[in-house]
């Protein structure tokens, strides 16, 4: 006969699987709605024609700071450099990478000609992160394949990473990044000058 703590364990874990499909399921509309969200909120207030660069980057910049997981996202670019690096440092990269993602996502908004996403589903990750699988429609090119890493935070969303037709944001930054890091002895202060040049040239053609 089963003993009563093999009695317990059982009736645990017949609820687990009962409640698990509905969490889960209310886990993938939570985070389906939540990059609607973000597409729905750029596509009103950043692709909105006739604004001025400065707006443009104002309101891109406050949708990219509020939506992304920046200091996560830093820490995973830097990878193996994130832990030797000073505070003022990783301060600095986060920084800059939020400049450089601002201005080129700002003149890629400016250039806005209709596009769509279609949001096909959400599939569970082994980290416990979700990953929204989209598609973005545009008119007489071929659809662009787009996944967004997404994490909760509390009780928000925040996107920790974005993988374009198979290839990771995360994963090409730190390739790109090390690779300056790797001619330059490791020093995290030349790819910060590297990056701050980056910056510039794109604010100035943005």
């Amino acid at each position: 006969m089963l003993n009563r703590r093999t009695l317990l364990l059982s009736a645990a874990a017949t609820v687990a699987c009962l409640r698990t499909p509905a969490a889960l399921m209310a886990a993938d509309v939570s985070a389906r709605s939540f990059i609607q969200g973000l597409a729905d909120t750029a596509m009103n207030t950043v692709a909105v024609k006739d604004l001025s660069d400065a707006e443009r980057a104002q309101r891109f910049r406050s949708l990219f700071v509020n939506t992304f997981d920046l200091p996560e996202i830093s820490k995973l670019v830097l990878g193996r450099y994130w832990r030797p690096a000073t505070s003022e440092q990783r301060g600095e990269f986060q920084k800059l990478f939020e400049d450089i993602q601002v201005y080129t996502w700002t003149r890629r908004f400016k250039e806005y000609s209709g596009e769509t996403l279609d949001i096909f589903g959400v599939e569970a990750d082994a980290s416990g992160d979700s990953l929204v699988v989209s598609q973005i429609r545009r008119h007489n090119l071929a659809p662009v394949n787009v996944s967004w890493r997404v994490r909760k935070d509390g009780e928000i969303f925040r996107v920790v990473d974005i993988i374009v037709e198979g290839a990771s944001m995360i994963v090409t930054y730190r390739s790109d990044y090390s690779g300056v890091l790797s001619s330059q002895g490791g020093k995290l202060d030349s790819l910060l000058a590297v990056m701050r040049q980056k910056a510039d040239q794109l604010k100035t053609t943005s």
